[in-house]
């Protein structure tokens, strides 16, 4: 396994500490006007979803973690199980709800989303930026309420609830950014 030096140190990377994955999801370069520098990182631990917070001097090294980011078509729901299947092998993944998360809300079959292998074991997954879905549910907008910024709860094919302009109907399909549940935009069929 190879190793990184605080030089390469940067947002996304992928190491391992005391055997378990964890990815830097912030890193800050600190030069103080005495002494020598310093690197302040967060780090998000892969397999429990808990942070950590440790500071490396400059020269310090990291192991790389034995992640595989590999890209899996959703297939299906069964209880609290998500079922993916990789294209090129056809080899299935099964996660928890718990590994899942919130992105459950966005994930339609035939979905192609990211999935990280540790050891080659499925850990997380991540579905597309943006997804198109229906509207099933809205109440109507109220005529001559035009005023900039109304929204109303929708509720989606997927059973996700979002906030989207008042102009939207049932039967409408919207896109979504699925990193922060908004609406971005209604999609014409």
């Amino acid at each position: 396994m190879g190793t990184y030096k605080t030089s390469d140190f940067r947002k996304g990377l992928k190491v391992q500490i005391d055997g378990e994955p964890y990815s830097m999801i912030e890193m800050n370069f600190v030069k103080p006007g005495k002494g020598n520098a310093f690197y302040k990182c967060k780090l998000r631990n892969l397999l429990r979803h808990t942070t950590l917070d440790r500071t490396y001097k400059g020269g310090d090294s990291l192991e790389s973690a034995d992640v595989e980011e590999i890209t899996a078509q959703y297939l299906y729901r069964q209880a609290d199980t998500f079922v993916f299947m990789q294209n090129e092998t056809y080899e299935q993944y099964e996660l928890s709800a718990e590994q899942v998360g919130d992105a459950w809300k966005f994930l339609k079959e035939g979905m192609p989303c990211s999935i990280v292998l540790f050891n080659e074991n499925p850990i997380t997954m991540t579905p597309p930026n943006h997804v198109e879905l229906k509207v099933e549910y809205c109440e109507p907008g109220a005529k001559g309420d035009t005023a900039t910024n109304v929204t109303k709860p929708v509720k989606l094919e997927t059973g996700a609830e979002v906030l989207a302009p008042a102009f939207i109907n049932m039967g409408n399909v919207i896109k979504v950014d699925t990193r922060s549940g908004d609406y971005v935009e209604r999609v014409s069929v």
